[in-house]
């Protein structure tokens, strides 16, 4: 029952900042998708900073271990031209439609069922996937940090640098 409540509290803290951070807004995916507004990019960066040093942390003092799924070329190509298609299409991403969705606006709804129906038939497709889609080159369990050789603390801040070198260009272009 504590993961359900804090599997909610986070939701809502993330769709808070979604609404604050306007990056539901339909044009904010627009322009983000014509590189011409760079809000919704400066949010997941930001993001996936928060959280490099917030996994780092937890890790390195010993309340988490890692364990994520192997690095499969087949499932990372086809699942990310799926996601690009897909938000290029409707405009939406996952999280900004539950998050549009919550503010009203009712055709972000179909976004959400093309969701369900495409998990729906990534279940059933799942036998047919592991023997043909999923066998390419399958790189194991790797890491940025552990494909380098190198500790997690350089990667974590050489992102960080070229995250804030990347906010420093977008506000200086007006993006």
């Amino acid at each position: 029952m504590n993961e359900l409540i804090l599997g909610l509290a986070a939701g809502t803290g993330l769709g808070f900042l979604l609404q604050r951070g306007r990056v539901l807004r339909f044009e904010k995916q627009i322009g983000a998708l014509l590189l011409r507004d760079m809000t919704i990019l400066k949010f997941m960066l930001s993001a996936i900073i928060v959280g490099m040093l917030g996994l780092a942390i937890a890790h390195d003092v010993g309340l988490i271990s890692f364990n994520h799924k192997t690095m499969n070329l087949g499932a990372i190509l086809t699942g990310g031209a799926l996601f690009g298609i897909g938000w290029a299409v409707c405009g939406y991403c996952p999280g900004t439609a539950v998050g549009a969705l919550g503010e009203g606006r009712w055709h972000a709804a179909f976004v959400i069922l093309g969701m369900l129906v495409g998990a729906l038939l990534y279940v059933e497709a799942q036998p047919w996937l592991e023997r043909t889609l999923l066998t390419w080159h399958d790189y194991g369990k790797i890491s940025l940090p552990r494909a380098i050789n190198s500790p997690d603390a350089p990667v974590i801040a050489g992102f960080t640098g070229i995250a804030l070198l990347l906010f420093w260009l977008f506000e200086r272009k007006g993006l």
